[in-house]
């Protein structure tokens, strides 16, 4: 995590970039050609990592994105992967084998998301002008 504060915020800001290499640890060989399943011991490290990082990153997007005109398609779509990554965490693995690696794949991809999701509102808050 970075230590750069966000002006007129005590909120420091997210560390996207190491949120994407978590990321792309989980993500399917297809999605990530140098991504491979990760060993059994790592995956609960993992899926725990990704937990954590979607509990720092949900409240800054929300908080962005209420920011943006209630017509906005940005502050709409932000809202919606919110949802969907609220629904993610509250969801538990399949006891099926594989159950374990399509759930933390499940929250890597909607952890990637919510980073563009981060980027987009805070690009569209600062053209907002504010």
């Amino acid at each position: 995590m970075t230590s750069m504060v966000e002006a007129g915020s005590q909120t420091e800001a997210p560390d996207i970039e190491t949120m994407r290499e978590t990321v792309n640890r989980l993500l399917e060989p297809d999605a990530v050609p140098e991504a491979l399943p990760p060993a059994a011991d790592e995956l609960g490290t993992l899926t725990l990592l990704l937990r954590e990082h979607l509990d720092l990153l949900m409240p800054q997007v929300e908080q962005r994105a209420k920011r943006l005109p209630k017509d906005s398609v940005t502050r709409f779509c932000a809202f919606a992967c919110l949802g969907e990554a609220r629904d993610r965490l509250r969801a538990t693995p399949s006891s099926a084998p594989g159950g374990d690696v399509a759930y933390g794949r499940r929250l890597a991809r909607v952890l990637n998301a919510l980073c563009d999701h981060y980027e987009n509102v805070s690009a569209g808050h600062q053209g907002a002008g504010q």
